[in-house]
C-alpha cells in the first residue's frame, strides 16, 4: 500500500483524484468482503451456486436501489451531508456536487452520488445475503425488483402517450 501511496505524484500531479480516499474506501470494501465470507463458511453457509433467477432479480433489484440512492430526490437526506443539490435530472432525480475536494466526506460523497459505485457495494451486500439470509434477502430484492420494473414501464407509458 505504501509503494501504491507513493506513486501519487506521479499518478496525480495536480491532486484532482482522491486516490488516498479511493484506497480507503477499498480496504473498507476488503474487510467487508472478508468478513463476510468468514461469517458464510463459520456458519456453513457458502453456497455453491446461484439460480439465474436470483441473479436476474437481484440485478434488477440493486440497479433500483442505487440509483434510488445515488440520484433519487427522496433520499437527498441521505446523501446531503456529502454532497449539494445541483440541479433537477428529470424523474425525480438530482444531480449532486460532492462536496469537499479530499477526505472522507468527498469519498462518501462520492459512493453516495455514483450509481455505478453503489452497485459494486450493493450487489456484494446482496450475494453475501444469499448465503446468510436467502429468505430476507430474495424478498428484498422482490420488491426492489418489482420497483425497477415498475419505474421502467412508468417511462415507457410516458414516452408513448407523449408521441
Amino acid at each position: 500500500m505504501n509503494s501504491a501511496l507513493s506513486a501519487l505524484p506521479r499518478y496525480d500531479p495536480s491532486g484532482e483524484v482522491n486516490v488516498r480516499g479511493f484506497a480507503g474506501s477499498m480496504g473498507v470494501y476488503a474487510v467487508a468482503c472478508a468478513a463476510a465470507v468468514a461469517t458464510a463458511r463459520s456458519s456453513g453457509r457458502t453456497p455453491d451456486s446461484y439460480d439465474v433467477a436470483d441473479l436476474v432479480v437481484g440485478a434488477v433489484a440493486t440497479h433500483k436501489l442505487s440509483r434510488l440512492l445515488a440520484k433519487g430526490a427522496v433520499t437527498s437526506p441521505v446523501r446531503a451531508p456529502f454532497t449539494e443539490f445541483a440541479g433537477p435530472a428529470g424523474s425525480s432525480e438530482h444531480v449532486d456536487r460532492i462536496r469537499g475536494s479530499h477526505g472522507v466526506r468527498h469519498t462518501v460523497g462520492e459512493l453516495l452520488s455514483c450509481p455505478f459505485c453503489l452497485d459494486v457495494w450493493i450487489a456484494t451486500a446482496y450475494v453475501a445475503g444469499l448465503a446468510l439470509a436467502p429468505r430476507a434477502t430474495r424478498a428484498w430484492a422482490a420488491v426492489f425488483s418489482v420497483i425497477g420494473t415498475s419505474d421502467f414501464l412508468q417511462q415507457a407509458y410516458s414516452r408513448l402517450r407523449d408521441d
